[in-house]
């Protein structure tokens, strides 16, 4: 069985995100870019499936800049044994949408023929978390969002997701797209070894136009602004004082 895993580059979760002064993005320039990490965990599962014999083929794809390819070295250091870069884009500011990589994504499918896709449930750069539903419905493949466990056994897969009430746990029929959460597992390092094979294994080089897809944007992002900034904290003298300040100034009792 082959494994499909879609990596995307967003800047690293320890960066502290600057919005530009003209509120129009945020700053890219000479920040630590890396793999989503939610994304590292799918490649993780698909390197633990290969070793449980699984799965014969690990599959990373990444639709993006051409500077993706750091990325998926990364992944092929991991474990993956090849990958598929598309070049959408020559501007690092322009986030190709959901919809259109799961088009493109459709297309990889189609084309290679996985029997399992696995990727993140969303990107921590925009947080849409629709690219694994969208790519569910564009295949009519069966879908298990926010895994928390996965066991696969013949034909079908049983996946824990966390939800609000808690966990739930289904049984969907393969093939099938999962989207993992953080606590399927704890992804590797890539080892200095592994760092120099990962240079010589293969990645082919493709663009939107080569699946027939339209990677044009549907959405226009008005502004971005940080977050507002904490209020400091308020010591009181006694409980009185602390009910009082709830009640008038807070307004929550």
């Amino acid at each position: 069985m082959k494994v499909l895993v879609p990596v995307k580059r967003v800047i690293d979760y320890n960066v502290k995100v600057r919005v530009k002064a003209d509120g129009s993005g945020v700053d890219l320039a000479n920040v630590k870019m890396s793999m989503n990490p939610f994304d590292e965990i799918a490649v993780e599962q698909a390197i633990r499936l290969k070793e449980a014999g699984t799965a014969e083929e690990i599959i990373a794809v990444s639709i993006g800049v051409k500077q993706s390819q750091e990325t998926l070295r990364t992944a092929l250091a991991m474990g993956a044994d090849r990958a598929i870069l598309v070049v959408a884009t020559d501007d690092v500011h322009n986030d190709i949408e959901p919809l259109a990589v799961a088009k493109i994504l459709k297309a990889v499918i189609d084309e290679e023929q996985p029997g399992l896709v696995l990727a993140g449930k969303q990107a921590i750069d925009n947080d849409m978390n629709a690219t694994g539903q969208m790519l569910a419905a564009l295949t009519g493949w069966s879908q298990g969002t926010f895994a928390s466990e996965l066991d696969i056994d013949g034909d079908t897969a049983t996946v824990t997701r966390e939800v609000d009430g808690g966990l739930q746990t289904i049984k969907v029929k393969m093939p099938a797209i999962i989207t993992v959460d953080l606590r399927l597992n704890e992804p590797r390092y890539a080892s200095l070894p592994n760092i120099m094979k990962a240079k010589k294994k293969q990645m082919d080089e493709k663009t939107p136009a080569d699946y027939g897809v339209d990677v044009t944007p549907r959405l226009t992002v008005v502004s971005t602004v940080e977050p507002a900034a904490r209020a400091a904290g308020v010591k009181v003298a006694d409980v009185a004082e602390l009910v009082a300040k709830l009640k008038d100034e807070a307004g929550v009792i």
